[in-house]
């Protein structure tokens, strides 16, 4: 999208009492946030939420300056400002009621990657660390995104546990992409936009103040096929973001604690209303890669977990846990790690199914 256009977007994004919900029911009625600004009012209030007042705000909004100072500052920093029109746009997100109109992104989006968000307590354990950092890890190993949002604790352990399996990461943050919060996490905010990216709704110099943050989370579980939530007290923002996610049909996963931990009364009670207890990383797989939007020909079907009592899946229907491409891998090594499933399946059977040579 040209600069020109993209100064509207800004400009209505930013209008008073606009919201997320009436922008979309604008666009759908105009077109274009250009066509918007030229709408006499009377055509405005017959959009379905605008009254008088929002329409007069549009009328009369007078900040361009700041909407070509937002586009302006996107180029010199490097951030792309994707519009929920853009092919790149996350495509759960759009499923959400009230996705943001735009996003500014620091770092790459993939389209149709298959993303599991996990959050938690910022006062994280020494065992919550490490559980975090295990299943994000290994989500990484299996091509899965993990998004969090940056914050101290189970947030920074989740991707740091995502960069050291060599996977995509996304930080949603609840401020600018050019302030980091927390300021410790300046260098992890750092690499997580080099191998994945930093997301965030609001304008350049937005300050990370309270009420930005249950917003911030409804991105959060949105982008993610399920959301786990490792340790959370019982008044964590990290409940919220799992109400969110019930609301929004996500998967809830918590991670069960020492009963006695005033950490884990969250996570327990989330586990008493109906999240699923999870204990290894193939509980969130066989919940959420059936509902993932694969291509048929490497739709991922679940073969036998090693509790199961059903008879393992035919080595021939067998198929990969995520087709998502990984960077450094040749289309020989890519088209066998698709050939892979969750069991071990040996050489001869590789060679007969990928119809390469032994070598």
């Amino acid at each position: 999208m040209n600069e020109e256009a993209l100064k509207y977007w800004i400009a209505l994004r930013a209008v008073e009492d606009v919201g997320c919900v009436g922008f979309r029911a604008l666009l759908a009625a105009f077109s274009s946030p250009r066509a918007v600004f030229s709408a006499p009012a009377r055509s405005l209030q017959a959009v379905p939420g605008i009254g008088p007042k929002t329409a007069a705000h549009i009328r009369s909004f007078a900040e361009w300056g700041m909407a070509e100072r937002e586009v302006a500052l996107a180029a010199q920093r490097g951030v792309a400002i994707v519009t929920c029109e853009d092919p790149l746009y996350p495509r759960n997100l759009l499923n959400i009621y009230d996705y943001p109109p735009l996003l500014y992104v620091k770092g790459a989006l993939v389209s149709d990657e298959v993303c599991v968000a996990i959050v938690g307590s910022r006062l994280a354990s020494v065992y919550g660390r490490y559980v975090t950092e295990k299943i994000s890890r290994e989500l990484a190993l299996k091509g899965i995104t993990v998004v969090s949002g940056l914050a101290r604790g189970i947030d920074a352990a989740a991707h740091r546990g995502t960069l050291a399996g060599k996977g995509r990461t996304i930080a949603v943050l609840g401020c600018g992409l050019d302030v980091v919060y927390p300021p410790e996490n300046e260098s992890l905010a750092q690499a997580i936009s080099a191998h994945g990216a930093l997301v965030s709704e609001f304008p350049f110099g937005t300050p990370p103040n309270a009420p930005n943050f249950p917003s911030r989370n409804r991105i959060i579980s949105g982008l993610a096929l399920g959301v786990v939530v490792v340790e959370a007290g019982e008044k964590s923002g990290s409940l919220i973001t799992a109400r969110i996610a019930a609301e929004q049909g996500r998967s809830v996963f918590a991670v069960p604690g020492a009963i006695e931990a005033a950490g884990s009364r969250g996570t327990n009670r989330l586990i008493k209303q109906g999240a699923k207890l999870i204990e290894n990383v193939e509980d969130i797989l066989e919940e959420i890669l059936p509902q993932a939007a694969m291509p048929p020909a490497v739709a991922p079907l679940l073969s036998r977990h090693p509790s199961s009592d059903k008879a393992p899946a035919d080595p021939k229907s067998s198929t990969p846990l995520c087709p998502q491409r990984i960077a450094g891998l040749g289309d020989p090594e890519q088209k066998l790690l698709l050939l892979i499933p969750y069991d071990p399946v040996g050489i001869d059977q590789l060679i007969t199914t990928s119809g390469l040579t032994a070598q």
